[in-house]
């Protein structure tokens, strides 16, 4: 089969589409077809030789996916060839064929496409866990999602609007802002020229906010602090405003807060079987609505992935960049 191989070069990483051994799938997994993965920001520091796959896992990139079961493990009930089908993965997604637990998926709805299904499983699972399970919000409360223009910030919008959250957030720019708001956010606030502190306690005369999901890190860590309520929770998904900041512990003391740090891929197979199932509990059938909607930025052909990777490093994406696959097996 051909998969994007990672070709490193000191500090340089180059992303070549080559062929590579089969996947031999074990007895208690489905081999996938793939017809559609999609970038993320894990990607990009996996290929940089700064986020290795955890032990046992494929060396490929690709932390989802979107395809048709091919093959069946003896082991397997409950599943048939031709299925078509998505599933979060903890690596091997930018490749043709992929191995994956069966809990671990769900199906395609006949009516979306390959493209649709790509942009769901890695952020929608990790919105989801974050602010549901880690958080536990609540129906009335008030979250920041930081980055909100991001696949995970797009998909914790939505989820939390049907929630019955009030829903703030960040962005960069006036045309994500628009979009966050679209999808259901009271209000947006461009980080680059706004306070988001000033502006969200003006708009809760002072209360602040009961969650907050924020990918920036050591950057936004007292800002953050003085943001949250008594009792209030910040969980942090990622670091791209820097690894330390100091901490006024007496905020967190004094309003009794809780600072999680969580990561999706690295969690036992057991755990993000349940985080599926959860998920697929309480949101599956609002998708099928049409009320929930996977957001999809761009597509590119999984060849291009070099061009995509880039177009993400400069962070012009609102929603997920997808990376389509429709080259033949051999």
């Amino acid at each position: 089969m051909k998969a994007i191989v990672v070709k490193r070069d000191k500090q340089r990483y180059r992303l070549a589409w080559e062929e590579v051994p089969d996947v031999k799938p074990g007895s208690d997994e489905v081999l996938i077809d793939v017809k559609a993965t999609a970038v993320n920001r894990a990607d990009l520091l996996q290929a940089m030789g700064l986020y290795p796959p955890p032990p046992g896992e494929s060396e490929i990139l690709g932390l989802e996916m979107a395809g048709v079961v091919a093959a069946i493990g003896p082991q397997v009930k409950g599943r048939r060839i031709g299925d078509r089908v998505i599933g979060l993965l903890s690596g091997g997604g930018y490749a043709q064929q992929v191995a994956i637990h069966p809990q671990l998926l769900l199906e395609l709805p006949d009516s979306w496409s390959y493209v649709q299904g790509a942009a769901i499983p890695e952020v929608w699972l990790t919105a989801y866990s974050n602010l549901f399970i880690e958080a536990a919000l609540q129906s009335g409360q008030t979250v920041m999602i930081h980055a909100g223009g991001s696949g995970v910030g797009t998909a914790g919008i939505q989820m939390a609007r049907e929630a019955g959250a009030t829903v703030y957030v960040t962005a960069g720019t006036a045309a994500k802002l628009k979009r966050c708001r679209e999808l259901g956010a009271s209000l947006g606030i461009n980080y680059k020229q706004q306070d988001f502190v000033r502006e969200v306690m003006a708009i809760t005369r002072g209360q602040g906010v009961d969650v907050i999901l924020d990918p920036i890190g050591g950057a936004y860590l007292n800002q953050n602090l003085a943001l949250l309520k008594e009792n209030g929770c910040l969980v942090n998904i990622g670091l791209l405003g820097g690894t330390t900041a100091e901490i006024n512990l007496g905020a967190v003391l004094g309003k009794s807060l809780r600072i999680i740090g969580t990561r999706l891929r690295s969690r036992p197979l057991a755990q993000k079987i349940e985080i599926t199932r959860m998920f697929a509990d309480r949101f599956w059938s609002i998708f099928e609505t049409g009320r929930l909607q996977p957001i999809v930025d761009s597509v590119f052909e999984i060849q291009d992935a070099p061009a995509a990777h880039d177009y993400v490093k400069q962070n012009k994406n609102t929603g997920k960049v997808i990376l389509e696959i429709s080259s033949p097996r051999h």
